[in-house]
Order: structure tokens, then C-alpha cells, then sequence
């Protein structure tokens, strides 16, 4: 008798996750659908779009620069250490940048523009949600999708690409630092060693994830804040779950990504 109770609280455990997962990826899709509809419909609001994009990006300049350079250099000591067992120390240059390019670079910067912006729009939203702003706007016949979720959308849709970008860079200049400096590789064989196995493919990939994960980012944290309730700890709830779930999905994303790109036939 207890063994039934026990699968059937199992099941019906499953069942109710399994529900969710679909009711919140339908949710996700729908408020995709509109954003997307609404991004195309005038009038655009440019000023507030450029001031999300300098919150978004231009303020995230300082973090992406020291994490990714000291990712750099992390990842150009540990693979030294292994290559010079070897002998085969030149090819940390390779490793490092196309690990940058394919992976860290463009996962690192979401994973920190979804806890840094994500956060930061859901709480914005969110407070919005609980004093009854939003229905404010709606009385006043102006879109909360159009007029809240778009310019973030936008931002985040221009700003993580070229933050992505960013971060590979300072990722390579900080393996540059240890194989040049410490390693002591010829500056022109470190920088061919860099750039010749890297492939259009391999940067292309890089770009396309993060814009995905841009989507994610925006999506995520608009739907968390628009249906959050509850006052301050409505809000404090609705912004941990936001950057939980969106490290979620964008690691989902990028296997997604990179097994279609790199092993789908």
C-alpha cells in the first residue's frame, strides 16, 4: 500500500514538472512571438533602446574585460602545463583561442549578463509588476510588450554579440601574455598559431550562440518580472528564479549549438 502511495506521489510529482516545462517553454514562445511583432511595429522608442544598450553593454565593459582575461590566462597555464610534458607548448595558442571562440567567450558573457542585466530587469520589471505600473500602462492603451520588453530585447540582441567579441579578445591577449612572457614563444609563431586553425565556422558559431543567448537572456527576465507578485519578496523570488533558469537554458542552448554545428552529419 505504501509502495503505491509512494509511485503515485512519484508519478504525479513528474507529471506536474513535466507540465511546467511545457507550460513555461509555451510561454517563453508566445512572449517571443510578440516581441518579435511589436520590435516592427512603429513608433520605436530609439532613445531608451540606446540608454538600455549603455546599461546592458557599455556598463558591463569592466567585468567582461578582467573575467575574460584572467579566463585567458587560467586556461593558457593549465593547458602549458600538460603541452610541455610533451613538448608541444606552441599549440597552447590554438587551444586557447578556439576554446575562447567556440565556447568560453560567448557562454562566460551570457552567464554574466544574465546575472548582472538579467537580475537588474527582472527587479526593474518586477517592481513595476507590484505596484501596479504595468496596468497603468495598459490603461493608458500603451503595449507593456512594446513598451517594456522591446528595448531590452534590442539591447541585448546588439550588445552581447559585440561583448562576446570583446571577451574573446581579451581572452586571447591574456594566453598571449603567458605564452609570449612566461612560455617565451616567438610573438609572430604565437600569433600564427592563434589565428591560422581558426575557421569563419569557428567565430560564426561563437556569434550565433550568443545571440541565442541574448534571446534567452531577454525573454527569461521580461517573463519573470511581468509575472511576478507577491510585493518585495514577490519580486527578490522572481529575480532568483530568473537568473537560475536562465543559466539553465543557455547551458541547454549552447549544447544544443555546438552538437549541431560541430557533430550533427
Amino acid at each position: 500500500m505504501r509502495l503505491k502511495l509512494l509511485v503515485r506521489r512519484t508519478y504525479g510529482y513528474w507529471k506536474r514538472a513535466v507540465l511546467d516545462v511545457f507550460r513555461y517553454t509555451g510561454s517563453l514562445s508566445l512572449l517571443l512571438g510578440l516581441t518579435i511583432y511589436w520590435t516592427f511595429v512603429p513608433p520605436h522608442r530609439k532613445w531608451y533602446t540606446l540608454e538600455q544598450m549603455n546599461k546592458i553593454g557599455v556598463a558591463s565593459f569592466p567585468i567582461i574585460f578582467l573575467i575574460s582575461l584572467f579566463t585567458g590566462i587560467v586556461l593558457a597555464l593549465q593547458s602549458a602545463y600538460q603541452m610541455q610534458k610533451m613538448s608541444a607548448e606552441i599549440y597552447m595558442a590554438s587551444l586557447v583561442a578556439l576554446s575562447l571562440v567556440r565556447e568560453l567567450g560567448p557562454v562566460l558573457t551570457a552567464l554574466i549578463i544574465a546575472g548582472r542585466c538579467g537580475a537588474a530587469i527582472t527587479a526593474e520589471i518586477g517592481t513595476m509588476k507590484v505596484t501596479e505600473q504595468i496596468d497603468a500602462l495598459e490603461t493608458l492603451s500603451a503595449n507593456p510588450v512594446k513598451y517594456l520588453v522591446v528595448p531590452r530585447f534590442l539591447a541585448l540582441l546588439l550588445m552581447v554579440p559585440l561583448l562576446t567579441i570583446y571577451a574573446d579578445f581579451f581572452g586571447i591577449v591574456g594566453g598571449y601574455l603567458i605564452g609570449v612572457g612566461k612560455l617565451n614563444i616567438p610573438h609572430s609563431m604565437y600569433l600564427k598559431m592563434t589565428f591560422d586553425p581558426m575557421v569563419l565556422k569557428d567565430l560564426l558559431t561563437g556569434l550565433i550562440k550568443s545571440v541565442s543567448f541574448a534571446v534567452i537572456i531577454c525573454l527569461t527576465s521580461c517573463y519573470e518580472g511581468m509575472n511576478s507578485e507577491g510585493g518585495a519578496e514577490g519580486v527578490g523570488k522572481a529575480t532568483t528564479a530568473s537568473v537560475v533558469r536562465s543559466f539553465i537554458l543557455i547551458i541547454i542552448a549552447d549544447c544544443f549549438f555546438t552538437a549541431l554545428f560541430y557533430f550533427a552529419k
